[in-house]
């Protein structure tokens, strides 16, 4: 018997417009939004389907990106479709701690408000990422090591692309190192902050604060924690995981060996873009990635996941 497993994209996969077909076609879909604009107290139709410049601030682009997630895993679960597991790239988690039933829709949507505001605040100045593309991960970890200052890796995305944050000057001599090293290239990328590094901890500790109020349950459905890639099924691992989150890197290799090992043949992409589909595509290129996207083809989509 198949087994699914819903993931969800992270930050820097949104675009204006993502979603507004479900929304005008899927009444639970429609709901989500409307959700997310009473918990965020942001107007997120207006933010995600007009033209604006937010939509790429880190303070609007993470609730813009959950809220869209949320709105297309409605979707899917109004078709009956339902997974075994649940995992989500760094901001994709809150998605799939929410799919997995351990975190209420609203407390989850305000919850990636605050998240935002606090990762934009918390480092507005002199931080910087890079994606290094090639290179072994013993010498991008050296890198990090030799360079001098705070540097570290952030995420762990696939073979051939992992990407290093921190300190500006720090990330850069990491950088050269690498280059020394014949790296195929090293690509300083369009972010606010350094996140997934130390310099993320005044964040995590509003994070903290925010979380002591929010209630959570034991998941329905196992998710995979980005902190250890492993899974969480009690209720009391999931606020240290996603403290530890903001400062730990992403380990999104990790994630899917050990999906593939629990037998999970199929994964659900869900929300804008492929980009998860392409880092599967890396790490293994047998895996099968479904991307929930677009209205259009979703009837069609759906029927084969049924199939």
């Amino acid at each position: 018997m198949s087994k699914l497993a819903f993931v969800f994209p992270g930050q820097g996969s949104q675009y204006i417009g993502m979603g507004k077909d479900f929304y005008e076609n899927v009444p639970e879909s429609k709901a989500a939004f409307e959700a997310a604009s009473e918990a965020s107290g942001v107007d997120i139709p207006k933010l995600v389907f007009e033209e604006n410049k937010d939509i790429n601030k880190t303070e609007f682009t993470q609730i813009a990106v959950m809220t869209t997630e949320i709105a297309l895993l409605e979707a899917v679960k109004a078709e009956g479709i339902e997974a075994q597991f649940t995992a989500g790239h760094s901001l994709g988690e809150y998605s799939a701690i929410t799919a997995a039933g351990a975190i209420a829709m609203k407390d989850a949507f305000r919850l990636v408000r605050l998240r935002g505001l606090a990762m934009q605040e918390a480092y507005p100045t002199g931080g910087a990422m890079s994606a290094v593309l090639g290179g072994t991960l013993e010498d991008i970890e050296a890198a990090c090591r030799e360079a001098g200052g705070i540097v570290s890796v952030a995420n762990y995305n696939c073979l051939g692309q992992i990407v290093i944050t921190g300190e500006e000057k720090a990330v850069a001599a990491a950088g050269e190192i690498l280059a020394g090293k014949g790296v195929k290239k090293v690509v300083p990328l369009k972010v606010s902050g350094p996140f997934h590094s130390e310099l993320m901890k005044g964040a995590a500790e509003k994070l903290k604060e925010a979380l002591g109020g929010v209630e959570v349950s034991a998941p329905r459905i196992p998710y995979i924690a980005n902190f250890n890639a492993s899974p969480v099924t009690k209720a009391e691992d999931i606020k240290p995981l996603l403290i530890q989150q903001l400062t730990g890197s992403v380990r999104w290799t990790e994630t899917i060996e050990y999906l593939k090992k629990e037998g999970v043949d199929t994964f659900v992409e869900i929300g804008p873009g492929k980009t998860l589909a392409g880092f599967n595509k890396r790490i293994d290129r047998e895996l099968k990635t479904v991307n929930i996207e677009k209205y259009e083809d979703f009837k069609e989509k759906i029927g084969a996941l049924r199939a």
